[in-house]
């Protein structure tokens, strides 16, 4: 084969390379299995947090790729040679790869940092930076995977990761206080708004008591409404509403828009929206502008 005399390979060597790559694929695939195996087994008796297991398997994945170009390399007469004048400029060389790789290597110290401390796991509803709220879906040892939940996945660097701040809605208690707001008018009762707030979210199935044993000692209300501030327009107030996960918040923050808008009507409670006067200066009286100056 002309390509094996071009590398100055023979067929005993070219065979060997061949048992080389299969060899590789089947120990890369046989240590994944032996990693789910062992999570699995482990998660049926402990609680397991997937993000090392999947972290792992990308690791050993890559150490056994290593280990083969490697090898291949040591085989191939051409490729051995180069490696050896490489080593030999090895100052040089650590340089010049110490600078291409900079990224490359600051992703994996950032994936191995993530996956010691955790500010995140897979499965955790996360939120970097700026952008929404997604779920972890996988930590390699280059990026992290977020699922979007537009079933989007969001591929991000380790490093930019690392760099951003992290809002974990699953880490620790998993139970969230969303806000419900209404801004009502001034000739709005807002007694009456209050109750009209508590009633709705106290019926709705995935609302819970998020309140400690002092506060229901003391009479705390269930859902607790609180007038925030006086706008222009407008009263704003604030209930305080918990339910168990991030999931279950936005339903039920959708839910009750919905309700609470509808018995604000039925009950008189008005939401304003602003009101303007326009007046044109054709309308305004012929000496208006002089009076105004003169006064």
């Amino acid at each position: 084969m002309d390509f094996l005399e071009e590398l100055d390979v023979d067929l005993k060597t070219f065979i060997m390379i061949l048992v080389i790559v299969i060899g590789a694929i089947i120990l890369t695939r046989f240590l994944r299995w032996l990693i789910t195996k062992s999570f699995d087994a482990a998660s049926l008796k402990l609680e397991v947090d997937p993000t090392r297991y999947k972290f792992l398997k990308n690791a050993a994945s890559l150490v056994v790729w290593v280990l083969a170009i490697a090898a291949i390399t040591l085989l191939i007469p051409r490729l051995r040679g180069l490696a050896i004048s490489l080593f030999a400029g090895a100052g040089i060389l650590v340089a010049i790869l110490g600078f291409a790789a900079q990224q490359a290597f600051s992703n994996i110290i950032s994936g191995i940092f993530i996956v010691m401390f955790r500010p995140f796991r897979v499965g955790d509803l996360i939120k970097v930076g700026t952008m929404d709220y997604g779920v972890v879906e996988d930590i390699t040892l280059r990026h992290t995977v977020i699922k979007s939940f537009q079933n989007k996945r969001i591929i991000i660097p380790n490093s930019v990761v690392s760099d951003e701040y992290i809002t974990n809605d699953s880490i620790g208690d998993s139970r969230i206080c969303r806000f419900v707001e209404f801004g009502i008018s001034y000739d709005s009762d807002p007694e009456l708004a209050t109750s009209i707030m508590q009633e709705e979210a106290e019926k709705h199935p995935k609302v819970i008591d998020g309140r400690t044993e002092e506060e229901i000692e003391a009479g705390e209300p269930k859902i607790l409404v609180r007038v925030i501030s006086y706008g222009d327009f407008s009263v704003l107030l604030r209930a305080y509403v918990w339910v168990m996960d991030p999931m279950d918040g936005f339903q039920m923050h959708s839910d009750l828009n919905k309700g609470i808008k509808t018995r604000f009507d039925a009950e008189g409670i008005e939401i304003p929206f602003p009101y303007r006067t326009i007046v044109y200066k054709n309308d305004l009286p012929p000496n208006a502008g002089s009076d105004t100056k003169a006064s």
